[in-house]
């Protein structure tokens, strides 16, 4: 046990104590992916439950993993909400079938609150550098972004397309930040006949490690 003066380094605890990342992944019920983004820093939507359940296997006081004691007096605003990730997402397949989810993502309920999330695996290297393949990003949904935002798109009911997305009177351009990926152009009868459409925003990148 630590003596609560200053936050715990996850990862020098974990090598201390000679866990691997299955090790503490399983214990606390989250996948290997989820502990590596901790042990980067990344734990501020940690659910209460799984602070105390880290806590556990480190052998130190929930404090020493975030600040956070059992009292009751836990800020709501940072407890965390379960969001699905997806392994793909296409016209006509519900986005929650059981088949698409496969992993969980957590978002403060302050978060959760401003509208409906999921989770999206990314595929291939088109949005390198920024997110690269395997990434997880965070979407809201919604049907119109504004012009230069990262938008995930279904184009004639296909896997959707994550890519920013550009709107004028001469159709829709969809823009790859890999240099080596052409833009994607559709003109306004495109955009209706295939169609093209928007389902979301990204508003977070959640990196594998």
């Amino acid at each position: 046990m630590t003596d609560g003066g200053d936050i715990v380094n996850i990862n020098e605890r974990r090598k201390q104590l000679n866990l691997t990342l299955k090790e503490i992944a399983d214990y606390v019920g989250v996948s290997e992916a989820t502990v590596s983004r901790w042990e980067s820093g990344n734990i501020a939507n940690m659910r209460r439950d799984r602070i105390s359940a880290l806590a556990q296997i480190l052998k130190v006081s929930p404090i020493d993993i975030m600040g956070v004691t059992d009292d009751d007096n836990y800020d709501d605003s940072i407890k965390a909400v379960q969001i699905p990730v997806l392994g793909y997402v296409k016209a006509g397949i519900p986005m929650t079938a059981i088949e698409n989810i496969i992993d969980y993502e957590e978002i403060s309920q302050e978060q959760a609150r401003t509208g409906e999330f999921f989770g999206l695996q990314i595929k291939g290297d088109s949005m390198e550098p920024k997110i690269s393949e395997g990434d997880v990003v965070i979407v809201r949904k919604q049907e119109t972004v504004e012009n230069g935002e990262i938008a995930v798109v279904l184009i004639n009911g296909d896997d959707a397309t994550v890519k920013k997305f550009y709107k004028t009177d001469a159709g829709i351009k969809l823009v790859s930040t890999n240099p080596t990926y052409d833009p994607f152009f559709f003109t306004p009868d495109e955009v209706n006949s295939l169609p093209v459409s928007v389902i979301g925003k990204v508003v977070e990148l959640r990196a594998k490690f």
